[in-house]
């Protein structure tokens, strides 16, 4: 009987193979909808689960995050210092890392940081060592940067038309372990370097006196436009109520209910604080909704896809009265009809399910190698329980509308078959 079905569909190689493809390419949508949805959620999970709070001044709690976390270019409002001194001084912080953008190098961003965030990241690097003076820098494990090459700042960024800094130009020292977020494409340099190659190193003590000065005096703001940077200085991350200001403070917990008590106390008027989960909760939540519309167009173009091919399939019994006639009538049980038409469809569906699936993951993959090359966040596209169940029920369906065509084959009378 198997032997007559692939015979059969042999003989009409060129609608099957029009079959299969349009219904793998249904199940593909559906596969690569759902596999690239759930790609995200544990690539940016897995990118977020190093940062438990971010401290930041009143604004976008999403940009606040995705600048923080992804490293994604915005401007974000500065922190007063006095909140980075008052963070690092609170018996329930393990952990307060200021972050300073807005420089890159080599299509790489530059963050300002601490040693302490860098250990976070990475407790034990690649290769080489973390920075001990202002004028030296870590890279992640996806910036081509050798141990001793030259890292030569720039404001923004080329596509932006940026400046490149000559006050300073740091060597690398050390390269993190891969981590799979954003931070593998960064350079990390300390951050009071960046203070002083914005002129802000000592800045904050004549804002404090000059509160009141004509702000249109434009000579006096160049000035402070760029500072001097001595790269042999020695480390210094001790923070004080006159530390210039931030973006973003990575902030470290010591455990669960101070997390909660911090983010209470720092939800004010001049302070924001986060935790990137609850952030990345509301995106999902965007995202599901766009996976749900797409599911559902992927559903309906399967329903489409499945009609047709019933039509296709009943007419196709229709010119074969003949065929099934003659089998009916040369003594063939109404079962082996029955079996025989059922599964040329059954098969044609089975062929298109698996063709499909790995269609969809082929899409998948490619389109998060993109967003991976894009972002550096790694997007790991798995199958998971569910899908196999979903793969079960397309096989059971397959199963149920196969049916269709043969019991239209069963009400075909053997004498007026042979007639027509």
């Amino acid at each position: 009987m198997i032997r007559f079905i692939l015979a059969d569909l042999r003989r009409f190689s060129g609608g099957a193979l029009a079959v299969v493809i349009l219904i793998a390419l249904s199940v593909a949508l559906s596969v690569a909808v759902t596999l690239q949805e759930r790609a995200v959620r544990l690539g940016s999970a897995r990118a977020a689960e190093k940062f438990d709070l971010l401290v930041g001044a009143p604004g976008s709690e999403t940009q606040l995050a995705l600048s923080s976390v992804f490293l994604q270019p915005a401007p974000l409002p500065l922190l007063s210092g006095q909140v980075l001194a008052r963070l690092a001084d609170d018996p329930r912080v393990a952990m307060a890392a200021p972050v300073g953008f807005g420089d890159s190098s080599f299509g790489h961003p530059i963050v300002g940081t601490t040693t302490a965030l860098v250990a976070a990241l990475s407790p034990t690097l690649a290769e080489g060592a973390v920075f001990t003076r202002l004028g030296e820098a870590v890279v992640g494990a996806d910036v081509p940067l050798s141990t001793g090459a030259e890292v030569k700042p720039m404001h923004g960024s080329v596509e932006t038309g940026g400046e490149t800094h000559t006050e300073i130009v740091y060597h690398v020292t050390g390269r993190m372990a891969p981590t799979g977020t954003a931070w593998d494409r960064a350079i990390l340099v300390p951050i009071r370097a960046v203070w002083s190659l914005h002129g802000m190193a000592g800045a904050h003590e004549e804002d404090h006196e000059h509160a009141d000065a004509d702000a249109g005096a434009d000579d006096h703001e160049h000035e402070h436009e760029h500072g001097h940077v001595d790269a042999q200085a020695r480390l210094d991350e001790h923070f004080d109520a006159g530390t210039p200001g931030v973006p973003a403070i990575l902030v470290k917990p010591k455990t669960i209910a101070d997390a909660y008590r911090l983010r209470q106390e720092y939800r004010s008027e001049t302070t924001l604080a986060v935790f990137p989960a609850e952030v990345l909760t509301r995106l999902y939540g965007t995202l599901g909704d766009a996976r749900s519309l797409l599911l559902a167009i992927a559903i309906g173009t399967q329903g489409i896809v499945i009609a047709a091919i019933l039509l296709v399939a009943i007419m196709h019994i229709g010119s074969r009265r003949r065929q099934i006639g003659a089998l009916r009538a040369l003594g063939a049980p109404m079962r082996s009809v029955v079996v025989i038409v059922w599964g040329e469809l059954f098969l044609l569906f089975l062929a298109g399910i698996a063709l499909g699936g790995g269609l969809g993951l082929a899409v998948a993959e490619l389109v998060s190698a993109r967003m991976t090359a894009a972002t550096a966040v790694r997007l790991p596209v798995e199958f998971a329980r569910e899908d196999w169940r979903l793969a079960a029920g397309f096989v059971i369906a397959a199963a149920i509308v196969s049916l269709v065509p043969a019991i239209a084959a069963l009400r075909l009378s053997p004498a007026a078959a042979l007639r027509s």
